[in-house]
């Protein structure tokens, strides 16, 4: 480590507040009816259910969805046995990857305590706080021996990561490279560098799926794992020695398929590779430091197939594609243990996942690397967001399957739909409108259809059969980057393209363009040359013409300069031809739908009664029912600025024109979030609740509000959902994600759709 990581890293654990974890309610606690319920006396009525049947903690408590992450620092990353005391930073880390990726909360539990039978006693004490126990860090042999003891033992899974995880990621490693190669796993031949707990967990694991163990040759620091030896053995390592007469590493990779290290830096060199057979599979996973570098092993042979535990080459081996999604799995079963069959599973989903194009999430973070199966890509990358959809399902099935399962899943498709929510903070909110656009293939024209994003974006719409893509744009560009992205996408199957150059309804738009707008100063080769180079027009013209029902524009340009040619070709709803913008923001405490961050920049007390009106009937397509605050500096009459009256006069025009809309101002944020604060002021205030539509006094206030609240709350943003077109049509800005173009397709669709009930 760098003196320069080693001090940011000192930096990061220490601020702003000592250590990466702290415990949250979820539950209010905010009045004494709340205190009552929490604690004494309610409190009682979960504990006498619980005591009647146990398996009401998982519906009662935290249990069901709660790991421990338990060590004692004997072997401690590549740190060795630096204690328990020591090893708790490390363990913090464990309990962060696991809510990140799977939403499982997590309690550290550092030990002091060496004794492998006391040590499964502690452990085995707590089994009715957990739903699950992940072991870490624990040395070998001790590791097998506390596993099998509190197996034995509990009743709920005990995982020991340094073994089973390492071990399934790289089983579905060496798998996907004996396909790339076209080996047979019984007939291949392997030799492994180490024989701790993560390398006997492999060899064990490869077992089950059909490597034969005359083909494995173990190694450690005193050579070949042979019958007869002595000095070293343990029961662990005696399973797997050999009747051979090699007895050091280098003889025994002479003519190997697959080298398996788990070991230390440096004990393969460039000489032990050149003797292995054709398109050596190389798993050198040692760390900080692997047993070779990648860069002296290629040199070596060309034809290598490499794998590292190192973040920096391609093939990390890294336990989070793992962990995380085979406890999710279990836990929502109830599954008893974690056995084989689970194991097996998840090695199978993760080597088929990888198989598949690369989502936009995980190019995004890997930009620099080609992400498409084959020697540099075998395993899928740690932020993919489909590991969870994909392996938590498989684990639970087997099981069920295998019969470990307390709370079997009926509806597998709802469970997909339901874990979700851990990848896209914004899948439960789109659900509905999702719904609404799969009953017709609307067409859908992207002005940008030859952008990455947008790519993928109409991968993902087709999967989703969320609309039919009309792309604009060169066929041959289009088609070179579908290819580069590694797309399945397949024109005039899956999409239909315009493109600006040679298009057969050129003329016909042009002419229509034209008559459009020759009494706002554009002649006729005017209308030419902008139908050749502004896509968001071509696009617009399909639109008014009827070859597309709706679609999406701007990534690149001035947002406004997008909106002038929309209002001009489609048109308004309002006499006034006004239109308006609303985001949706997800947090974590809720969420919020925030106007007008893009259009209006002064809008008068007319404009804002119209605005919130048209959002109002925005989210109820949402399938939310609207609370709006009308927003300001001040609370209820307190201020006669300007800014206030406003405000007051928006209120007045609203309840004329929707009585049924729950509505009030003008108050200040704070007031609209909290109860106590907005009755404070006014008691009779007509929220019933919170407020989830905020509406801002003008742009620079919206625009200011959301960007604060996505960054510091920590939130997901849906829009700028464009209201007030005659056609569904939106905007997109620079910095919009692939998930952000798929609701807005989504949305867009939806729309057509209750357009024509």
């Amino acid at each position: 480590m760098s003196e320069e990581l080693y001090k940011r890293s000192l930096e990061y654990h220490a601020n702003p507040r000592p250590g990466k974890v702290e415990l949250a309610a979820t539950k209010p606690l905010a009045t004494q009816n709340d205190l009552a319920l929490a604690y004494s006396p309610g409190v009682a009525a979960p504990c006498l259910a619980i005591a009647e049947n146990g398996a009401l903690a998982a519906t009662y408590t935290s249990r069901g969805n709660l790991v421990a992450v338990v060590t004692n620092g004997t072997a401690v990353l590549g740190l060795g046995d630096i204690g328990p005391l020591a090893a708790k930073p490390v363990m913090e880390g464990k309990g962060c990857l696991f809510k990140k990726f799977a939403g499982i909360d997590v309690f550290d539990i550092e030990l002091n305590e060496r004794d492998p039978a006391r040590l499964v006693d502690i452990i085995a004490a707590m089994e009715p706080t957990f739903g699950g126990i992940n072991l870490e860090d624990i040395a070998s042999p001790e590791c097998f021996e506390v596993e099998e003891a509190l197996k034995a033992r509990v009743r709920i899974p005990v995982f020991h990561d340094d073994q089973h995880g390492t071990a399934i990621i790289t089983a579905a490693a060496i798998l996907n490279a004996l396909r790339l190669t076209g080996r047979d796993i019984e007939e291949v031949r392997l030799v492994t560098s180490g024989a701790g707990a993560a390398a006997i967990a492999c060899l064990k694991l490869l077992v089950t799926l059909g490597l034969r163990r005359e083909n494995i040759l173990l190694t450690d620091r005193q050579g070949v794992v042979h019958t007869g030896r002595q000095q070293g053995m343990d029961r662990y390592k005696a399973e797997f020695a050999a009747y051979t007469a090699l007895r050091t590493l280098a003889e025994a990779l002479v003519g190997a398929d697959v080298f398996l290290g788990l070991s230390a830096a440096g004990v393969m060199d460039a000489d032990m590779v050149a003797s292995m057979a054709p398109s050596p599979i190389i798993m050198a996973l040692a760390n900080p430091v692997p047993e070779i570098m990648p860069e002296v092993a290629r040199a070596a042979r060309p034809d290598a197939i490499i794998a590292t535990g190192r973040s920096y080459y391609p093939n990390q081996v890294n336990n989070v594609l793992c962990f995380p999604f085979i406890f999710r799995g279990a836990l929502d079963v109830g599954a008893t243990t974690i056995n084989d069959a689970m194991k097996i599973a998840c090695v199978e989903a993760l080597a088929d996942l990888t198989m598949q194009e690369t989502s936009e999430i995980v190019a995004s973070a890997y930009a620099s690397e080609e992400l498409r199966f084959g020697a540099d890509y075998l395993i899928p990358k740690p932020f993919d967001p489909r590991l969870i959809t994909a392996l938590a399902p498989a684990v639970a099935r087997a099981a069920m399957d295998s019969g470990v399962a307390t709370r079997p899943i009926t509806d597998f498709e709802a469970y997909r739909q339901q874990l979700e929510k851990f990848v896209f903070q914004t899948v439960l909110l789109m659900r509905p409108v999702f719904g609404s656009a799969r009953l017709h293939q609307h067409r859908i024209a992207y002005a940008d259809g030859e952008e990455a994003r947008v790519l993928r974006a109409v991968q993902t719409v087709v999967d989703e059969r969320l609309a039919r893509p009309v792309l604009v744009g060169r066929p041959t560009v289009i088609q070179h980057r579908i290819e580069q992205l590694g797309l399945r996408l397949r024109a005039g199957q899956d999409f239909d393209v315009v493109n600006p150059e040679s298009d057969e309804r050129y003329r016909e738009y042009c002419e229509s363009y034209h008559a459009l707008m020759k009494r706002r100063g554009i002649t006729l080769d005017e209308a030419r040359t902008i139908m050749r180079t502004k896509n968001t027009v071509i696009a617009a013209m399909m639109l008014r013409q009827g070859a597309a029902h709706g679609m999406l524009c701007g990534i690149s340009g001035r947002y406004h300069a997008h909106l002038g040619h929309l209002v001009d070709i489609l048109g308004t709803d309002d006499p006034d031809g006004m239109t308006a913008a609303l985001n949706v923001l997800v947090l974590r405490k809720g969420t919020l739908f925030l106007c007008d961050p893009y259009v209006n920049e002064r809008p008068s007390a007319k404009m804002l009664a119209r605005i919130t009106l048209m959002a109002a009937e925005q989210m109820r397509a949402f399938g939310i029912q609207p609370r709006a605050a009308l927003l300001s500096h001040a609370n209820f009459g307190t201020s006669q600025r300007e800014s206030a009256r406003r405000m007051r006069e928006a209120l007045a025009l609203i309840r004329v024109a929707d009585p049924t809309l729950e509505v009030d101002g003008e108050m200040q944020a704070d007031a609209a979030l909290i109860d106590a604060i907005r009755l404070r002021y006014l008691e009779d205030s007509t929220l019933t609740a919170p407020a989830n539509l905020l509406v801002m006094p003008d742009l620079d206030a919206a625009n200011i509000g959301l960007n604060l609240l996505t960054v510091m709350g920590e939130g997901v943003s849906v829009g700028p959902i464009l209201m007030g077109l005659a056609r569904p049509a939106h905007i997109l800005t620079a910095s919009c994600t692939v998930r952000r173009i798929v609701n807005l397709t989504a949305i867009a669709a939806a729309e057509v759709q209750r357009g024509g009930e």
